[in-house]
């Protein structure tokens, strides 16, 4: 059958007509199906003038899941943190979430604000001192000032434990701010020059008095909670600090009561100060403890360091018996810095033995 020759050219104009809205849809459907981008690789070390570092804590809340609970961390820690650059986060976690999300956040948050990424460190707790609260952020910023000009103490806590798992925590919590008070005065500080106190315990039960005790006495720093297990092995309070330094130690880096591989304070005047991620070792035999502070060290190499200029190290085993290895292996790269040992509920791998993270001078 033969078509008229008008007839062509109507359709021709029609599909001509069609043409540009056609194109347009299939551009639409195109952008919607696009896969999301990725979120940005936190960095595994960063550097940051030591003159100029402050400390602060996320306030907790009970709002929704896990991911909301970030944002407004995030948010929160933006809000107090100002104009200063955060460089160093250390996100502890409660609940059966997977952890490695919060960095999946973390790394979306400074990303939308053109924000530098900070290195983070990941640990799931047994609790935190807010019934549905889930994260609590803990962090390192650079301000624009110099806040420190004598530099920092980084001071390992007097774990006070008991047998009874189940035992009083306030009791114990009196004890471990006894030594720390001790450890400050050994180098001619007082409460007021603590800049951060982290106190870790077996339990929250009673959590208000010890709470009572550690703002009494340090009114001024940024102050953090955190039940390290579900079901502890035995009662615990231990509580760690940062200090400003009140005048210039002899050396760029000096440790004081150094024994059985650890220093109660590092005291650190150098200009910069190198901070990691956490690693995380992979296994649970001695060479996989050895890869995973080999790891650190190159990534300590890479900044212009090595594991001999660490001044404080934050160990997180996830038994007593991955912590005895960390104590073995850990002197065949460090002399005796500063640290914090204590056993966690969990890491962000599922076969981690244990995670590792440091303060290094430059």
């Amino acid at each position: 059958m033969r078509i008229p020759r008008g007839t062509l050219a109507t359709l021709a104009c029609g599909l001509l007509a069609v043409s540009p809205l056609s194109a347009q849809k299939k551009k639409d459907k195109e952008e919607i199906t696009q896969v999301r981008r990725l979120p940005e690789e936190l960095p595994s070390v960063v550097t940051g003038d030591t003159r100029r570092l402050a400390f602060h804590t996320t306030p907790l809340s009970a709002k929704g899941l896990l991911s909301p609970q970030v944002r407004d961390a995030l948010k929160a820690l933006q809000h107090e943190a100002g104009g200063e650059t955060v460089i160093k986060i250390r996100a502890f976690v409660a609940g059966s979430a997977d952890l490695r999300h919060v960095r999946d956040l973390v790394s979306e948050f400074y990303t939308s604000h053109k924000e530098p990424l900070p290195a983070i460190t990941l640990v799931q707790a047994g609790a935190l001192p807010l019934d549905g609260a889930q994260v609590v952020l803990e962090a390192i910023a650079v301000t624009r000032r110099d806040a420190n000009p004598y530099g920092l103490a980084f001071i390992s806590p007097t774990v006070s434990s008991a047998e009874d798992p189940l035992g009083p925590v306030p009791p114990l919590t009196e004890k471990t701010l006894a030594g720390l008070r001790q450890s400050l005065q050994s180098v001619s500080l007082a409460p007021a020059d603590a800049l951060r106190v982290t106190c870790f315990v077996s339990s929250l039960q009673n959590l208000a008095e010890s709470r009572r005790l550690v703002q009494t006495e340090y009114p001024r720093a940024a102050l953090n909670f955190v039940q390290m297990n579900r079901a502890p092995r035995q009662s615990i309070s231990a509580c760690e600090a940062v200090a400003r330094l009140r005048a210039a130690p002899s050396s760029q880096l000096e440790f004081v009561n150094s024994n059985s591989g650890e220093s109660q304070v590092a005291m650190v005047n150098t200009s910069q100060v190198v901070l990691t991620g956490g690693q995380d070792s992979f296994g649970y035999q001695d060479a996989d403890a050895r890869l995973a502070f080999e790891r650190l060290k190159k990534s300590l190499e890479q900044a212009g360091v090595t594991p001999k200029n660490v001044a404080y190290a934050d160990y997180y085993p996830l038994s007593p018996g991955l912590g005895a290895q960390v104590r073995k292996i850990r002197a065949e790269f460090f002399d005796h810095p500063a640290a914090t040992m204590l056993i966690f509920e969990g890491l962000p791998s599922m076969d981690a033995g244990f995670a590792v993270d440091v303060v290094a001078v430059k």
